[in-house]
């Protein structure tokens, strides 16, 4: 009873600071509250030295002649970017009201809707970069609504927030494991769409090149494809001007191969992305840790 206490009470502490973020710009436009908590976020990433070195020893590893200072810069950049980021998706509902702003191209478009029209799933590959919710957003409003492999938070409180923001930007949502698993199995074979982000460190994945270093990298997205014959299309939402549009480019389908040529093949797409738009790129996912 006194350690169910004491974790309800940490679970409050450690939610504060996103309360009170997100409570000071209430009642303003969605756009100044969005740039608000990213100045935020970009200053703690930039000062807070438990952030930074989050941040710092992977900037390193594939910038190792990058001065301090820029570096630094970098930190801040991407930290704005990860708060605005952070805010659309907790206010995905209102966030998809705004997809009119964003421009939608690419030939992975045509193949998922040529793959709704024949009543079959798709699999769209993305990463945490840019914001992930745009291509989703852009789906759902041409009526191909998407559903997301998503991974639990031990907070309660920032679970239910997170959870219905995702939910809002299309559902069926799967938590990952077992379970998550098959239901989403069941959700491609009759059909449906979902998105999985592949650049998290997976501890049962293939150690492949990623920004040119070894990253234990899930082979689940390619494997699906194959086994099911359903088309791979990587997609990406690259934040443009001035941070409220996007560019969300859905690229062509992934050649059918195998699932470690289709997922590298992935990855080098990622990879050309962050080197080509550092800033937009989630640099505190420790991607090469354990590999």
């Amino acid at each position: 009873m006194i350690v169910r206490l004491i974790n309800g009470l940490w679970h409050h502490i450690r939610y504060i600071p996103l309360l009170s973020a997100l409570s000071i710009s209430r009642g303003r436009a969605f756009d100044r509250r969005s740039r608000a908590l990213g100045a935020l976020v970009g200053f703690l990433v930039r000062y807070f030295p438990i952030a930074r070195r989050r941040v710092e020893p992977e900037l390193r590893r594939v910038y190792p002649d990058m001065p301090r200072a820029e570096r630094l810069q970098l930190c801040r950049n991407m930290g704005r970017n990860m708060g605005r980021t952070l805010f659309e998706i907790l206010h995905c509902a209102e966030f998809q009201t705004l997809h009119n702003r964003n421009t939608v191209s690419g030939p992975g478009l045509k193949a998922l809707q040529s793959a709704q029209a024949a009543g079959k799933g798709a699999i769209i590959v993305s990463g945490h970069f840019g914001q992930w919710e745009a291509i989703r957003s852009a789906l759902k409003a041409r009526g191909m609504e998407t559903g997301a492999v998503y991974r639990p938070q031990t907070n309660r409180h920032y679970e239910r927030r997170l959870l219905s923001g995702i939910e809002a930007g299309g559902k069926p949502i799967f938590a990952t494991g077992k379970i998550g698993t098959r239901a989403l199995v069941r959700h491609i074979r009759e059909g449906g769409f979902i998105a999985i982000l592949l650049d998290e460190k997976y501890p049962d994945g293939a150690p492949l090149p990623f920004l040119g270093h070894p990253a234990l990298t899930s082979l689940v997205a390619a494997q699906l494809a194959l086994k099911y014959d359903l088309p791979m299309v990587p997609a990406f939402g690259t934040r443009i001007g001035d941070g409220t549009k996007f560019n969300v480019e859905f690229d062509a389908v992934i050649t059918p191969s195998d699932s470690i040529t289709m997922t590298q093949a992935f990855n080098d797409n990622l990879s050309d992305r962050v080197l080509a738009d550092p800033d937009q790129w989630y640099w505190m996912l420790r991607r090469w840790k354990g590999a």
